[in-house]
């Protein structure tokens, strides 16, 4: 059998890892995959690429998750979702890379700002955020299928429950990734060799789903966050100061 690429090996680590986070966590696996498979592939390969593992793993975790959705908000969220991921694929199609690779690193780093620092939040946000929030998350799902940060900053100022929290993500992420791998596919972006990657990812992406259900019981939480969120501002900052 041939050794594969080092490409493929080091993309198939990094969606075991980022499979396994988020299996944990509920959220972080666009955070952690998407940069780097962005300076691994290049945008343009990477977006579709990740959409796709994107929304085979929040497939599964809805499942999981499908009791504890709270049907109204998630619908609020879903609606105004729909109209960014339009808006998010023609900034991928039509923006410089070097423009979306600074946007993307200067959203991991204000999103691991926003969750190392101790914000004190008074009283919870009205509700009348919410279409902000779900556009938002569609903008940033369609572009840079990090749809996580707008939405999870607005489930904790509105004080969601865990299991809610959890539950109303994986709705929203699957909206999201469904609605940006649909539009990859009008536009022409599921290309064979995104298709070729896919086939290498999905065993990865499969076994760091198995993993992170075995070892969620057994791990502290708000250790691996904090490292997460840490990885994501390195991340982030690298993003950055590669850009040429």
């Amino acid at each position: 059998m041939p050794e594969l690429p080092t490409t493929i090996v080091l993309l198939m680590i990094i969606v075991f890892f980022a499979a396994f986070e988020q299996t944990i966590s509920g959220f972080g696996f666009s955070l952690i995959v998407m940069p780097l498979a962005t300076l691994l592939l290049g945008l343009k390969i990477a977006a579709p690429l990740i959409a796709l593992a994107g929304l085979t793993l929040y497939t599964v975790n809805l499942i999981r998750y499908h009791q504890s959705i709270n049907a109204g908000e998630a619908i609020r969220l879903a609606a105004a979702a729909a109209l960014g991921v339009p808006v998010g694929i023609w900034g991928l199609v039509n923006l410089e890379e070097y423009l979306i690779k600074f946007v993307l690193g200067f959203i991991l780093l204000g999103y691991a700002f926003y969750s190392l620092l101790p914000i004190a939040v008074p009283s919870t946000l009205s509700r009348r955020w919410v279409y902000l929030a779900g556009f938002v998350t569609g903008c940033l799902g369609g572009a840079y299928n990090t749809p996580g940060p707008s939405l999870i900053i607005y489930g904790s100022l509105r004080h969601w429950q865990r299991d809610k929290f959890r539950a109303v993500l994986q709705a929203l992420f699957f909206l999201t990734g469904f609605l940006a791998v649909f539009s990859h596919f009008l536009t022409q972006h599921l290309t064979t060799d995104v298709l070729t990657l896919f086939a290498y990812a999905a065993p990865a992406l499969v076994f760091g789903i198995v993993a992170g259900s075995l070892a969620d019981r057994h791990i502290n939480h708000k250790a691996f966050r904090v490292i997460v969120i840490a990885m994501i501002f390195i991340l982030g900052l690298s993003l950055i100061l590669a850009i040429r």
